[in-house]
């Protein structure tokens, strides 16, 4: 009987001890976080890029534009909002903006974690952060003292 409590006890005992072996180091958590920092910064960039060019055209307002981007791959509901065919090649137009961008952020992001953080370092610190609540403070106090710096901060 004493047998059947000691193997899941024992399970335990070696998850815990693995789980406390997850150790991340200031340094480590200081490339992570400057790693996060610049993505935030690059996808800022992105969000007032879309922003200005919004505001800026002559074809679509802004709550249009929002209207017609969330429907922008349903011809039936293209149809009933009644958008123009510069409406739709202003959203598609601006859609492929977008995924460029973005698809520059994802490249970046690999980038960063690969040669900059250490692939394996940077997986073990965002794991990390959603487990140990003192590292995520450090980190969030991290985050902010470097958004300090950041365009539009």
């Amino acid at each position: 009987m004493k047998a059947k409590f000691l193997i899941p006890f024992l399970c335990l005992l070696s998850s815990l001890a693995f789980a406390q072996d997850v150790t991340v180091t200031d340094e480590e958590l200081t490339k992570y976080a400057t790693a996060m920092d610049s993505i935030n910064e690059m996808s800022a960039e992105v969000k007032e890029m879309i922003t200005e060019l919004v505001k800026t055209n002559k074809v679509v307002t802004a709550t249009r534009y929002n209207e017609i981007s969330k429907i922008i791959a349903d011809e039936t509901k293209l149809t009933e909002a009644k958008a123009t065919p510069e409406e739709i090649t202003f959203v598609k137009d601006l859609a492929v903006k977008r995924d460029s961008a973005t698809l520059k952020i994802n490249q970046a992001v690999q980038t960063l974690a690969k040669d900059y953080v250490g692939a394996a370092t940077f997986n073990k610190v965002r794991k990390a952060l959603s487990t140990d609540a003192a590292l995520k403070t450090k980190y969030d106090a991290l985050m902010v003292e470097l958004a300090k710096d950041n365009p539009g901060q």
